[in-house]
């Protein structure tokens, strides 16, 4: 995600589609709304349960004159409607989802955090460092997480915040196979944030979200600002091999000038539900295929979306500012098939 302090939004939000992705009389209904600073990778695992991360910048905090929190993971049950914390901390977890087995993968970002994707087997609650170094040097902040049908994990590594030294010498997108060695397979998609792979595991959807720097909150932003340049804001999209290889195929949405998206998924029938941050159309996007625009759900400033499971499966979550909301659609999610 590219992350900017959160806004004040209306709470009455308004759902603009085509049939038949989201039914003309949808509304997104508010689930939670007690977010620290930014609420990230909504993932729902196989019992229904909705996990979320919740990204607590502690600069902001700094700032505010207020406890500096370690970040934290969420669980909202749909059937109470209750939210607990159910990790924390977090490691300043970003992109979350569910492999195959039911168990929670966290990016860790920086700030503070853990730089690295773990593992959280649901069972017993135990996390494992599935991936932290590459080269031996420390990533620079994962950030999203997709995972293909033979158990490959994907995930995005920028930098938006932080302290800690960039030690790695490219943003990219990096490969762990079931083995546990870890690939660097990207390193042309500009400032990689969001990405999924598509139900027919051929296509791999890369989101440049090029801010511009890489120190949120460490840069002057109102009394004489420092100017900053933005670079490639587009949705990518790359052919993605058998064994797991991934090559540049076409600029699927380009965005340019207005800000990009920052998390994506997918439904069963390949449509692709940006998370798009331009402030002047700020919403989920849904494209085709094909890269046309069918639908539109109007939001604040998103930075996520995942879809529910079983009877919740046209369901649709998603989050932005300090909060977590959910429409019903016409559409079942595309969710990594059980392992058997």
């Amino acid at each position: 995600m590219r992350w900017t302090l959160p806004v004040l939004f209306c709470s009455a939000f308004i759902a603009i589609a085509a049939d038949p992705i989201v039914p003309p009389d949808a509304k997104l209904e508010t689930i939670f709304d007690g977010g620290v600073v930014l609420t990230e990778g909504v993932a729902v695992a196989p019992d229904g349960m909705v996990y979320f991360s919740d990204i607590t910048f502690t600069h902001f905090s700094k700032a505010q004159k207020q406890p500096i929190e370690a970040g934290h993971i969420w669980r909202y049950d749909p059937k109470t409607g209750k939210t607990v914390i159910a990790r924390s901390p977090s490691g300043m977890s970003n992109g979350l989802k569910f492999d195959a087995e039911g168990n929670l993968l966290a990016a860790e970002g920086a700030d503070h955090g853990g730089r690295r994707i773990t593992r959280t087997d649901m069972k017993t609650g135990k996390s494992y460092i599935v991936a932290a170094l590459f080269e031996g040097k420390p990533f620079n902040s994962p950030n999203d997480i997709t995972i293909d049908e033979k158990g490959r994990i994907y995930f995005s590594d920028p930098r938006y915040l932080g302290h800690e030294p960039i030690d790695q010498p490219v943003m990219a997108v990096y490969r762990i196979d079931p083995d546990g060695e870890v690939h660097r397979i990207i390193t042309d998609a500009g400032k990689p944030n969001g990405v999924a792979i598509s139900p027919d595991q051929k296509t791999l959807y890369v989101v440049s979200n090029d801010n511009g720097s890489t120190g949120i909150g460490r840069l002057r932003m109102k009394e004489d600002p420092e100017p900053t340049h933005k670079g490639r804001m587009a949705l990518l999209a790359y052919d993605l091999s058998p064994e797991g290889k991934a090559k540049f195929r076409k600029v699927f949405v380009d965005y340019a000038p207005e800000d990009g998206p920052d998390g994506l998924v997918c439904d069963k029938a390949g449509n692709v539900y940006a998370a798009v941050r331009a402030e002047n159309r700020p919403g989920i996007c849904v494209y085709s295929p094909e890269g046309k625009e069918i639908a539109y759900i109007k939001t604040e400033l998103p930075t996520n979306v995942g879809f529910g499971r079983g009877d919740e499966a046209k369901t649709l979550y998603i989050t932005a500012g300090k909060s977590v909301y959910r429409i019903k659609i016409n559409q079942e999610g595309y969710q990594l098939p059980a392992k058997k």
